[in-house]
């Protein structure tokens, strides 16, 4: 397959859907945020190769016979596609730009950074990381999902990079590296509104995001880089975001943002969350 036809592209969105391209498979997806007119013909959507709905008695439909995964680059970093039974495919492309700017970062300090990345997904901020030289330490409380990073750092010729994979609750192993006094360069996390450690531990952003930063900024180096905070969920907006880390982050510079995938030229560009980045000593 020609490399141009192996990347990722928004093609549309609108009437609460999305149109991606995922290397040569097209699929269209529920998009809450997508409520304006699609910018594409009928006809365009309807050369979808795969559909996924959420209305009763759906799943996945399919125009016609798809791979059970293949390979995509998304922003750089080599992805294993899967169709899940929840509609998602093993990747949230909207951030790829906070790879671009870990990645910056890391060339900036001018030094081995050493990275710990909490609800580490599937790997894209680890491996994105890892292929500028940092060691980074990847969690998640999924052994499923960090299975499936660990296929996708296969992919990226990185089986071999000082890359820790664990699967555990993130606030019961950010204690146990505060007592064994374990320490990091940069902190990059991604905290869903709602989910479950390894042993079933509740965790609900509203109630647990400010000592879960808390946390991070205990294991912290004397000298980090910086810290990378996403979110996806309703109301927390860039402010929001902003407001919290600051509390934490003294010095430095804060910045944020709202997350977008931008779309082929022509379509409409999809907000995707926030972001709230808080970067150490930064380069004039």
């Amino acid at each position: 397959m020609a490399e141009s036809t192996r990347t990722y592209q928004l093609v549309d969105a609108g009437d609460g859907r999305k149109l991606e391209r995922f290397a040569d498979v097209l699929i269209s997806r529920p998009c809450a945020q997508a409520v304006w007119r699609p910018s594409c013909p009928k006809s365009v959507w309807e050369q979808a190769d795969a559909s996924f709905t959420r209305e009763q008695q759906g799943g996945w439909s399919f125009r016609r016979k798809i791979p059970s995964e293949w390979t995509c680059d998304v922003g750089g970093v080599l992805f294993t596609i899967r169709p899940t039974d929840f509609g998602h495919l093993g990747v949230f492309p909207e951030h790829a730009f906070a790879w671009q700017w870990l990645q910056q970062r890391a060339k900036d300090a001018k030094r081995a950074l050493n990275v710990l990345n909490l609800f580490a997904y599937s790997g894209g901020a680890t491996l994105a990381l890892a292929k500028v030289g940092c060691e980074v330490c990847h969690l998640d409380a999924s052994k499923k999902m960090v299975e499936w990073a660990r296929q996708n750092a296969n992919l990226n010729q990185l089986a071999g990079a000082p890359i820790r994979w664990i699967v555990d609750d993130v606030q019961k192993f950010l204690r146990r590296e505060i007592r064994r006094g374990r320490r990091y360069d940069g902190i990059v996390l991604d905290p869903p509104s709602f989910g479950r450690g390894t042993n079933q531990e509740l965790f609900k952003i509203d109630n647990d995001l400010i000592e879960l930063l808390d946390l991070c900024w205990q294991v912290l180096s004397p000298n980090p880089a910086f810290v990378f905070l996403s979110c996806h969920t309703p109301g927390y907006t860039p402010i929001v975001l902003e407001n919290i880390l600051s509390q934490c982050a003294k010095d430095g510079r804060l910045s944020t943002g709202e997350m977008r995938i931008d779309a082929q030229p022509g379509s409409l560009p999809i907000p995707s969350g926030s972001y709230a980045a808080w970067q150490n000593n930064p380069t004039p």
